[in-house]
C-alpha cells in the first residue's frame, strides 16, 4: 500500500520523505489555508520534494473553469495530480484530463456507486473519506471493502486512495482490505511507529549499555 501524506506543511513532508516511506502528497483548500502561503507556491515546493503524485485541487464548480484551473496547475510540475470533486462537472473534467494523460484524483467520495462512476470516468485515484463516513454513523471501512470488490469485479485501473484517515486502525484495515493508497496527516503516519514494547525495549537496551561504560564514538 502506498503512503501519501495529507498536508501542506513542507517541513513535515521533508521529514517523512527522508524515511523513504512517502509515495505522494495530497492537499486541499483547507490545508493550503492552514499553511498561510500561496497555493501555487506551496504545490511547486512539494513537487520538488517528492517524486510521486501531488494532488492539487481545483476550486471551480463548473467544467469549463475547472479545465482552466487545471491548465494552470498542470504547468507546475509533471507529478501534479489534479483533484476534482465527485460531481457531474467534476467527472466531465476527470474524463477530459485523463484522456490527455493527466493524473486525476476524484475526491469527496462517500458511496460505492460514486466510486463506480469515477472509475468509469477514468479517474487515476478515488478518494473515499472513511473518517467523515464514520462521523456520520456509517462504516467507513465497509465502504472501502465495497469499492475494492467492485473494482476487482471489472478490473478497473483506478486506485483506491483511502482519505480522511484518523488513526492507525484505519491504516491497518485499509491494508488488510487491499486499498492501493492511504493518505493521512503526519501525526497519524508517525503514530504507526509507536508501540509500548518498542519503547520498553529501547529503554532496557540503553540501561544495559550505560552499565558497560563504553562509547561507540
Amino acid at each position: 500500500m502506498k503512503f501519501f501524506v495529507d498536508t501542506a506543511d513542507t517541513n513535515e513532508i521533508r521529514d517523512l520523505a527522508a524515511t523513504g516511506l512517502l509515495d505522494g502528497v495530497t492537499t486541499n483548500p483547507s490545508l493550503i489555508h492552514k499553511s498561510g502561503r500561496k497555493f501555487v507556491e506551496v504545490v511547486e515546493e512539494i513537487c520538488g520534494i517528492v517524486d510521486g503524485p501531488v494532488s492539487a485541487e481545483v476550486v471551480a464548480l463548473d467544467h469549463e473553469t475547472m479545465m482552466k484551473e487545471a491548465a494552470v496547475l498542470r504547468k507546475i510540475a509533471d507529478n501534479v495530480c489534479i483533484k476534482v470533486p465527485l460531481t457531474i462537472d467534476g467527472l466531465k473534467t476527470c474524463k477530459a484530463l485523463t484522456s490527455e494523460g493527466t493524473m486525476v484524483n476524484v475526491t469527496l467520495c462517500f458511496s460505492a456507486n460514486q466510486a463506480l462512476l469515477a472509475a468509469k470516468a477514468g479517474a487515476s485515484f478515488i478518494s473515499p473519506f472513511v473518517g467523515r463516513h464514520d462521523d456520520n454513523g456509517f462504516d467507513g471501512m465497509k465502504l472501502i471493502e465495497d469499492i475494492r470488490l467492485i473494482y476487482d469485479n471489472y478490473a478497473f485501473d483506478t486506485e483506491i486512495l483511502v482519505a480522511s484517515v484518523r488513526h492507525p486502525i484505519h491504516v491497518l484495515e485499509s491494508a488488510k482490505i487491499g486499498a492501493d493508497v492511504m493518505t493521512a496527516p503526519p501525526s497519524v503516519i508517525k503514530a504507526l511507529f509507536n508501540h509500548v514494547l518498542t519503547d520498553k525495549g529501547i529503554a532496557g537496551f540503553l540501561a544495559d549499555w550505560e552499565k558497560t561504560g563504553q562509547s561507540v564514538l
